[in-house]
């Protein structure tokens, strides 16, 4: 005959928890059907908060063409550094082949002395120490040796220079590369942005750019501004020539270019070296701090903490690389806060 066993209840523990969690599932559930669902920012607030992240980039875009301009310094600076040490060590080979050669001939003679035979054993400034042994030598052999002495210690102090600009350089380079990926997370974190807007979106802000970036055929009412020094016209019409070259952080020509790199690249045609950075070029010529006596080809800062520069254009135009996603291309000077001008 079959058991029967009457089930196992559940304790009263066990009831109370499941109670409890499917009071909370349904509270959770009700809480997530009654809220509101988030509002998505709309174009113009993407564009604007997409703006900020473009020149935020462009500071940093700044910072990274500095550390950038210094590494090139340092290598070059490194590098004359290095083909002096060779040079010198060569000429301090020569002299002490010269003192050896003398060495050679007087033991060959039979007639070295006891001061040529320590300077073969010792080092130059140990024996030039030893004022008691200088009457021993020859007026020429005492040059001989001061000038080693000499180019010992001129070798020591390059290779020490050598030595801390390497470290310099090796910093500037960490900088670099922060720099870099600070850019690189700024334009990413806006192209996410901008991908989280709708196709009709897209395309409204894309004509927005459009109407903003004129070709090089386009007429711009440049008015009759005095233009500027025959070196600054050359400088502004080779940026004319770039009009609809792309912006691309860390260019300087002569397809694509940063706003630093376009005045840059602009003034080397005109056979002028200015600094990389728009920081370093506000600092360069003469301060115009009234928009009214600027003249065509007058470089313009913007913002305060001068991270943006351009060309002045006449009739209230700059000439510029705005920012990423954009080209090279004529804009109201009051478009950004205007700091002075600087006339090269």
């Amino acid at each position: 005959m079959a058991s029967h066993r009457r089930p196992k209840q559940p304790s009263r523990a066990r009831v109370t928890v499941l109670t409890t969690a499917a009071a909370a599932a349904v509270a959770i559930s009700s809480q997530a059907a009654n809220a509101a669902p988030s509002e998505k920012p709309s174009k113009d607030e993407v564009k604007a908060k997409v703006d900020a992240l473009y020149e935020q980039a462009e500071q940093a875009t700044e910072k990274y063409n500095g550390a950038k301009e210094k590494q090139e310094k340092l290598q070059k600076e490194i590098s004359t550094i290095q083909d002096n040490v060779a040079r010198g060590q060569d000429d301090l080979n020569e002299l002490r082949d010269a003192m050896g050669l003398a060495a050679a001939a007087q033991y060959r003679t039979g007639s070295i002395d006891s001061s040529v035979q320590l300077f073969l054993s010792a080092d130059p400034d140990d024996y030039l120490d030893k004022a008691s042994a200088m009457d021993q030598l020859s007026a020429q052999q005492v040059e001989s040796l001061k000038k080693i002495q000499e180019k010992q210690r001129e070798l020591a102090q390059q290779r020490a220079e050598a030595a801390d600009k390497l470290k310099d350089l090796s910093s500037t380079r960490t900088e670099l590369g922060k720099k870099k990926k600070e850019v690189q997370a700024k334009l990413g974190e806006a192209q996410k942005l901008l991908n989280s807007l709708s196709a009709a979106e897209k395309a409204a802000l894309a004509a927005e750019d459009a109407r903003a970036s004129r070709s090089a055929s386009d007429r711009v009412d440049l008015g009759n501004t005095a233009p500027g020094t025959g070196r600054a016209m050359a400088a502004f019409q080779a940026a004319q020539s770039k009009i609809g070259s792309p912006y691309v952080y860390g260019a300087s020509g002569p397809s694509s270019f940063d706003c630093s790199g376009l005045t840059s690249w602009a003034f080397a045609q005109a056979g002028v070296g200015i600094p990389r950075t728009s920081q370093a070029q506000a600092n360069y010529g003469t301060k115009i701090y009234s928009q009214s006596q600027l003249k065509v080809g007058d470089l313009v800062i913007f913002y305060g903490d001068q991270h943006h520069v351009g060309f002045y254009a006449g009739n209230g135009q700059i000439l510029h690389a705005p920012r990423s996603g954009t080209v090279v291309r004529y804009e109201s000077i009051n478009n950004m806060p205007f700091q002075f001008g600087v006339r090269i």
